[in-house]
């Protein structure tokens, strides 16, 4: 994976754009607070047409979802990109799809979304790995305030959770969902794994779905050159009741333990919590013996 570069850092006043390019948007109450938080901040908001399409659980047909897209794309007055929400369906509009040329935008969201933020990181581009219109509203405001520090062009502060040990590495971080970048292996989607950090997160699989998962990581050796991985939130994974099983923390200490890497578990990301924004493609520091995920400043 080549090293990317953020977006010019936005300001009050400049224009984003709203778009769905997964699920239908049903949490219109949550969708609009979201919205606010960004106009409050002093931001133009537009909403793209089609952002609010039903098609089965699609927000809209490919087509649609697509067009939405490189409408923001397009807009030399669009600086960013808002994600409405989740859900399933982004890399739909993704096949034999040729990315445009245009100037860097920011790209905001996470969950399903991580097959954009992948997309754009083949063109050079850091996304970042962020709340959602329909999940920001809720969050922290140290989150909040994080997320506006890196789009607007300061430095991120380190992140804390617990060490797995295994020592420190570098590399450029790769933030996503499992679910969704597994089935993104061996695609032309997936990103060059090499000397990369991984930073996972899921949530509402139960604990043999995520072994499934990371065995076929295993499997096809995608871990073979990765220099660490640091672990999110795993939310609603919690073993069937009355049924024998691992837990999901039993279950990511035996699929990536040994695998000899700086690990970082319970950082502060993911579903159902605070979640903390992650740059795409950008270097970091992990510490897997105290615990820590650093930032470079790219200013």
């Amino acid at each position: 994976m080549k090293r990317c570069q953020p977006p010019a850092p936005l300001k009050p006043g400049d224009l984003l754009r709203v778009i769905a390019p997964s699920g239908t948007l049903r949490e219109m109450s949550a969708f609009q607070q979201g919205v606010d938080v960004w106009r409050d901040r002093g931001y133009r908001v537009e909403l793209t047409p089609g952002f609010d399409d039903q098609y089965g659980y699609l927000a809209g047909t490919d087509a649609n979802r697509r067009t939405q897209l490189e409408i923001a794309l397009k807009d030399p007055e669009c600086k960013g990109i808002l994600c409405a929400r989740g859900g399933y369906g982004g890399a739909r509009l993704l096949e034999d799809w040729t990315f445009p040329l245009t100037e860097p935008k920011w790209l905001i969201g996470f969950s399903d979304i991580t097959s954009l933020l992948w997309s754009f990181s083949h063109q050079g581009i850091s996304g970042v790995h962020a709340p959602l219109l329909t999940t920001i509203a809720t969050e922290p405001d140290w989150s909040k305030e994080r997320l506006f520090d890196w789009v607007e062009g300061r430095p991120l502060r380190s992140l804390t959770g617990s060490g797995c040990g295994g020592g420190q590495a570098t590399g450029l971080l790769l933030p996503a969902n499992l679910t969704v970048a597994t089935h993104l292996l061996n695609t032309p989607l997936q990103p060059d794994l090499s000397d990369i950090i991984l930073a996972f997160e899921d949530v509402s699989e139960a604990p043999y779905r995520i072994d499934r998962m990371l065995t076929q990581w295993r499997s096809t050796g995608a871990f073979q050159n990765v220099c660490a991985i640091a672990l999110g939130r795993f939310s609603q994974c919690n073993p069937p009741s009355n049924i024998p099983s691992f837990t999901i923390h039993e279950v990511l200490c035996d699929r990536l333990g040994d695998l000899g890497i700086p690990i970082v578990s319970d950082l502060p990301f993911g579903h159902d919590g605070e979640n903390a924004a992650l740059p795409v493609g950008v270097p970091v520091w992990l510490d897997g013996d105290r615990g820590i995920l650093s930032f470079e400043p790219f200013h």
